[in-house]
Protein backbone atom coordinates (compact mmCIF):
# COMPACT_ATOMS: atom_id res chain seq x y z
CA UNK A 1 0.00 0.00 0.00
CA UNK A 2 1.37 3.40 -0.95
CA UNK A 3 1.76 5.65 1.97
CA UNK A 4 -0.68 8.12 0.52
CA UNK A 5 -3.18 6.03 0.56
CA UNK A 6 -1.99 4.78 4.04
CA UNK A 7 -2.04 8.20 4.98
CA UNK A 8 -5.06 9.34 3.75
CA UNK A 9 -7.56 6.26 5.43
CA UNK A 10 -6.29 6.71 8.59
CA UNK A 11 -6.42 10.74 8.61
CA UNK A 12 -10.69 9.97 7.33
CA UNK A 13 -10.95 7.32 10.11
CA UNK A 14 -9.21 10.11 13.07
CA UNK A 15 -10.48 12.79 11.96
CA UNK A 16 -14.49 11.21 12.79
CA UNK A 17 -13.13 10.64 16.09
CA UNK A 18 -11.45 14.00 16.85
CA UNK A 19 -14.93 15.74 15.57
CA UNK A 20 -16.69 13.29 18.53
CA UNK A 21 -14.12 14.11 21.21
CA UNK A 22 -14.21 17.83 20.35
CA UNK A 23 -17.97 17.60 20.51
CA UNK A 24 -17.53 16.32 23.99
CA UNK A 25 -14.68 19.12 25.03
CA UNK A 26 -16.48 21.88 23.92
CA UNK A 27 -20.19 20.98 25.70
CA UNK A 28 -17.95 20.65 28.73
CA UNK A 29 -16.18 23.80 28.44
CA UNK A 30 -18.79 26.09 27.53
CA UNK A 31 -21.15 25.40 30.35
CA UNK A 32 -19.24 24.27 32.80
CA UNK A 33 -15.55 26.76 32.16
CA UNK A 34 -12.41 25.44 30.49
CA UNK A 35 -9.94 24.89 33.59
CA UNK A 36 -11.21 21.13 34.65
CA UNK A 37 -12.32 20.00 31.29
CA UNK A 38 -8.29 20.59 29.90
CA UNK A 39 -7.41 19.00 33.00
CA UNK A 40 -9.48 16.10 31.64
CA UNK A 41 -8.41 16.50 28.38
CA UNK A 42 -4.52 16.48 29.40
CA UNK A 43 -4.72 12.97 31.78
CA UNK A 44 -6.60 11.62 29.21
CA UNK A 45 -3.89 12.37 26.72
CA UNK A 46 -1.12 11.10 29.66
CA UNK A 47 -3.13 7.78 30.06
CA UNK A 48 -3.16 7.01 26.16
CA UNK A 49 0.45 8.00 26.07
CA UNK A 50 1.02 5.26 28.86
CA UNK A 51 -1.53 2.73 27.08
CA UNK A 52 0.74 3.15 24.16
CA UNK A 53 3.69 2.92 25.01
CA UNK A 54 3.37 -0.11 26.83
CA UNK A 55 1.22 -2.36 23.72
CA UNK A 56 3.18 -0.43 21.26
CA UNK A 57 6.36 -2.73 21.44
CA UNK A 58 4.36 -5.71 22.35
CA UNK A 59 2.79 -5.42 19.18
CA UNK A 60 5.76 -5.09 17.03
CA UNK A 61 7.33 -8.30 18.17
CA UNK A 62 3.94 -10.13 16.80
CA UNK A 63 4.54 -12.35 13.60
CA UNK A 64 3.55 -10.56 10.69
CA UNK A 65 0.99 -13.17 9.45
CA UNK A 66 -0.50 -13.69 12.97
CA UNK A 67 -0.38 -9.81 13.06
CA UNK A 68 -2.32 -9.80 9.79
CA UNK A 69 -4.55 -12.41 10.14
CA UNK A 70 -6.14 -10.80 13.96
CA UNK A 71 -5.78 -7.43 13.05
CA UNK A 72 -7.34 -7.83 9.92
CA UNK A 73 -10.15 -9.52 11.24
CA UNK A 74 -10.74 -6.73 14.08
CA UNK A 75 -10.60 -4.48 11.12
CA UNK A 76 -13.20 -6.22 9.28
CA UNK A 77 -15.70 -6.35 12.48
CA UNK A 78 -15.27 -2.52 13.13
CA UNK A 79 -15.41 -2.03 9.59
CA UNK A 80 -18.65 -3.96 8.94
CA UNK A 81 -20.06 -2.35 12.23
CA UNK A 82 -19.21 1.27 10.83
CA UNK A 83 -20.65 0.52 7.02
CA UNK A 84 -23.62 -0.87 8.45
CA UNK A 85 -24.81 1.79 10.28
CA UNK A 86 -23.41 4.28 7.25
CA UNK A 87 -25.74 2.02 4.92
CA UNK A 88 -28.84 1.94 7.17
CA UNK A 89 -28.37 6.41 8.05
CA UNK A 90 -27.76 6.39 4.01
CA UNK A 91 -30.89 4.61 2.83
CA UNK A 92 -32.97 6.42 5.42
CA UNK A 93 -33.79 3.26 8.02
CA UNK A 94 -31.68 4.93 10.92
CA UNK A 95 -31.06 8.52 11.56
CA UNK A 96 -28.24 10.74 10.28
CA UNK A 97 -25.47 11.35 12.38
CA UNK A 98 -26.11 14.81 14.09
CA UNK A 99 -23.04 16.45 15.94
CA UNK A 100 -25.26 19.48 16.64
CA UNK A 101 -28.00 17.57 18.18
CA UNK A 102 -25.38 15.56 20.65
CA UNK A 103 -23.41 18.78 21.55
CA UNK A 104 -26.73 20.24 22.98
CA UNK A 105 -27.41 17.09 24.63
CA UNK A 106 -24.29 17.25 26.23
CA UNK A 107 -24.78 21.12 26.83
CA UNK A 108 -28.15 20.16 28.59
CA UNK A 109 -26.76 17.36 30.61
CA UNK A 110 -23.75 19.65 31.74
CA UNK A 111 -25.85 22.31 32.57
CA UNK A 112 -28.34 20.20 34.99
CA UNK A 113 -25.14 18.48 36.83
CA UNK A 114 -24.00 19.75 40.04
CA UNK A 115 -20.49 20.90 40.88
CA UNK A 116 -18.26 19.18 43.10
CA UNK A 117 -14.66 19.16 43.72
CA UNK A 118 -12.19 16.22 43.91
CA UNK A 119 -8.68 16.65 44.44
CA UNK A 120 -7.22 19.42 42.39
CA UNK A 121 -10.19 19.36 40.65
CA UNK A 122 -12.72 22.26 40.90
CA UNK A 123 -15.55 20.92 39.16
CA UNK A 124 -15.53 16.85 38.66
CA UNK A 125 -18.11 16.76 36.18
CA UNK A 126 -16.20 18.92 33.90
CA UNK A 127 -13.41 16.78 34.75
CA UNK A 128 -14.54 13.69 33.68
CA UNK A 129 -16.59 14.47 31.08
CA UNK A 130 -14.02 15.55 28.77
CA UNK A 131 -12.03 12.67 29.92
CA UNK A 132 -14.04 10.16 28.79
CA UNK A 133 -14.61 11.68 25.90
CA UNK A 134 -10.95 12.41 25.37
CA UNK A 135 -9.47 8.83 26.58
CA UNK A 136 -12.13 7.05 24.68
CA UNK A 137 -12.21 8.50 21.30
CA UNK A 138 -8.22 8.51 21.77
CA UNK A 139 -7.82 5.16 22.17
CA UNK A 140 -9.88 4.37 18.58
CA UNK A 141 -6.98 6.98 17.35
CA UNK A 142 -4.43 4.68 18.52
CA UNK A 143 -6.18 1.37 17.43
CA UNK A 144 -6.18 2.68 14.18
CA UNK A 145 -2.60 4.12 13.83
CA UNK A 146 -0.89 0.91 15.73
CA UNK A 147 -2.81 -1.28 13.35
CA UNK A 148 -2.48 0.04 10.09
CA UNK A 149 0.92 1.59 10.99
CA UNK A 150 2.17 -2.20 11.90
CA UNK A 151 0.85 -4.13 9.23
CA UNK A 152 2.35 -2.12 7.00
CA UNK A 153 5.74 -0.91 8.12
CA UNK A 154 4.42 2.31 8.30
CA UNK A 155 3.79 3.89 11.98
CA UNK A 156 5.20 7.41 11.36
CA UNK A 157 2.74 7.57 7.88
CA UNK A 158 0.14 6.65 10.01
CA UNK A 159 0.75 8.92 13.17
CA UNK A 160 1.10 11.85 10.24
CA UNK A 161 -2.13 11.39 9.37
CA UNK A 162 -3.77 10.55 12.65
CA UNK A 163 -2.08 14.28 13.72
CA UNK A 164 -3.05 15.73 10.55
CA UNK A 165 -6.45 15.02 11.29
CA UNK A 166 -6.54 15.56 15.05
CA UNK A 167 -4.96 19.08 14.71
CA UNK A 168 -6.89 20.41 11.68
CA UNK A 169 -10.73 19.27 13.59
CA UNK A 170 -9.08 20.59 16.95
CA UNK A 171 -8.06 24.51 15.18
CA UNK A 172 -11.26 24.88 13.42
CA UNK A 173 -13.39 23.63 16.29
CA UNK A 174 -11.67 25.95 18.65
CA UNK A 175 -12.10 28.67 16.09
CA UNK A 176 -15.21 28.64 15.72
CA UNK A 177 -16.26 27.29 19.46
CA UNK A 178 -19.05 25.41 18.35
CA UNK A 179 -19.17 21.69 16.97
CA UNK A 180 -18.20 20.71 13.34
CA UNK A 181 -21.45 20.17 12.48
CA UNK A 182 -21.13 21.08 8.70
CA UNK A 183 -18.30 18.36 8.36
CA UNK A 184 -19.87 15.72 6.58
CA UNK A 185 -19.91 13.57 8.95
CA UNK A 186 -22.06 10.90 8.08
CA UNK A 187 -20.28 10.60 4.73
CA UNK A 188 -16.85 10.34 6.08
CA UNK A 189 -18.02 7.37 8.12
CA UNK A 190 -19.31 5.61 4.90
CA UNK A 191 -16.14 6.32 3.46
CA UNK A 192 -14.04 4.92 6.70
CA UNK A 193 -16.49 1.96 6.73
CA UNK A 194 -15.67 0.32 3.32
CA UNK A 195 -11.42 1.60 3.74
CA UNK A 196 -11.40 -0.55 6.87
CA UNK A 197 -13.39 -3.54 5.51
CA UNK A 198 -11.34 -3.71 2.66
CA UNK A 199 -8.11 -3.53 4.47
CA UNK A 200 -9.92 -6.17 7.03
CA UNK A 201 -11.12 -8.38 3.78
CA UNK A 202 -7.15 -7.73 2.64
CA UNK A 203 -4.92 -8.42 5.64
CA UNK A 204 -7.56 -10.69 7.11
CA UNK A 205 -6.95 -13.03 3.96
CA UNK A 206 -3.06 -12.22 3.57
CA UNK A 207 -2.74 -13.49 7.48
CA UNK A 208 -4.92 -16.71 6.69
CA UNK A 209 -1.99 -17.59 3.88
CA UNK A 210 -3.76 -16.17 0.36
CA UNK A 211 -1.80 -14.16 -1.89
CA UNK A 212 -3.62 -11.18 -3.53
CA UNK A 213 -2.78 -10.92 -6.94
CA UNK A 214 -0.89 -7.77 -7.90
CA UNK A 215 0.03 -8.18 -4.12
CA UNK A 216 -0.80 -4.22 -2.35
CA UNK A 217 -2.31 -3.14 -5.75
CA UNK A 218 -5.22 -5.73 -5.34
CA UNK A 219 -6.55 -2.80 -3.39
CA UNK A 220 -7.65 -0.88 -6.18
CA UNK A 221 -9.64 -3.33 -7.04
CA UNK A 222 -10.82 -4.31 -3.74
CA UNK A 223 -12.35 -1.08 -2.57
CA UNK A 224 -14.44 -0.01 -5.46
CA UNK A 225 -15.64 -3.79 -5.08
CA UNK A 226 -16.87 -3.17 -1.24
CA UNK A 227 -18.16 0.29 -2.46
CA UNK A 228 -20.27 -1.03 -5.40
CA UNK A 229 -22.13 -4.01 -2.62
CA UNK A 230 -22.47 -1.34 -0.04
CA UNK A 231 -24.10 1.20 -2.73
CA UNK A 232 -26.18 -1.99 -4.23
CA UNK A 233 -27.63 -2.52 0.00
CA UNK A 234 -28.44 1.22 0.08
CA UNK A 235 -30.59 1.43 -3.54
CA UNK A 236 -32.36 -2.35 -1.91
CA UNK A 237 -32.73 -0.35 1.08
CA UNK A 238 -34.30 2.64 -0.44
CA UNK A 239 -36.42 0.81 -2.49
CA UNK A 240 -37.84 -1.36 0.33
CA UNK A 241 -38.73 1.53 2.40
CA UNK A 242 -40.42 3.46 -0.38
CA UNK A 243 -42.83 0.49 -1.08
CA UNK A 244 -43.53 -0.02 2.43
CA UNK A 245 -44.69 3.81 2.54
CA UNK A 246 -46.42 3.27 -0.37
CA UNK A 247 -48.38 -0.09 1.06
CA UNK A 248 -49.06 1.92 4.22
CA UNK A 249 -50.70 4.73 2.62
CA UNK A 250 -54.24 4.82 2.20
CA UNK A 251 -55.47 4.35 -0.97
CA UNK A 252 -58.81 6.80 -1.93
CA UNK A 253 -60.35 5.01 -4.56
CA UNK A 254 -63.77 5.92 -6.27
CA UNK A 255 -66.31 2.65 -6.00
CA UNK A 256 -69.35 2.70 -8.18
Amino acid sequence: MSGTVLVLAVFLACAVEAVEALTIVLAAGVTRGWRSPMIGVGAALVTLAVVVAALGPAISRIPIGAMQLVIGSLLLVFGLQWLRKAILRASGYKALHDEDKIYQEQVSAAQAAATEGRAFVTDWYGFTLAYKGVFLEGLEVAFIVVTFGSVQGQIPEASLGAIAAVVLVVVVGLLIKAPLAKVPENTMKFVVGILLTSFGLFWGAEGAGAHWPGADTALLVLIPAVLAVSLAYVSLLRNQQRRTVQTAQPHNGVTS
